[in-house]
């Protein structure tokens, strides 16, 4: 078994004198590259909501996969993904989060 674990954020139309665009694209940036920087991460994609789809969706999607929760923990607290947290905290209006077991 593995751990999924899935993050959406519903973005600030302007926040740090970026614009949700910009910042969604930062952002993204930013999270992808905890992938080489944390061990435990088996994978990670960011998706944004497609441009057609309803107002009111989340914005910015994280789909990550760890080999067991000790990991996803490990990763939760890792200095990388602290940072990650401390700088998107200001450019979202909220955060909903979920951790289920898959199949490998």
């Amino acid at each position: 078994m593995m751990i999924q674990h899935i993050v959406m954020f519903k973005f600030k139309e302007e926040a740090n004198g970026k614009s949700k665009q910009e910042n969604l694209l930062e952002a993204k940036e930013r999270m992808l590259k905890l992938k080489d920087e944390i061990k435990q991460v088996v994978s990670l994609d960011v998706y944004f909501n497609d441009e057609q789809a309803v107002k009111d969706n989340y914005d910015y999607i994280l789909v990550s996969t760890f080999q067991t929760m000790e990991d996803l923990n490990q990763y939760q607290v890792h200095p990388s993904h602290v940072a990650f947290g401390q700088y998107i905290a200001p450019l979202r209006e909220s955060r909903v989060c979920i951790d289920y077991k898959i199949k490998d």
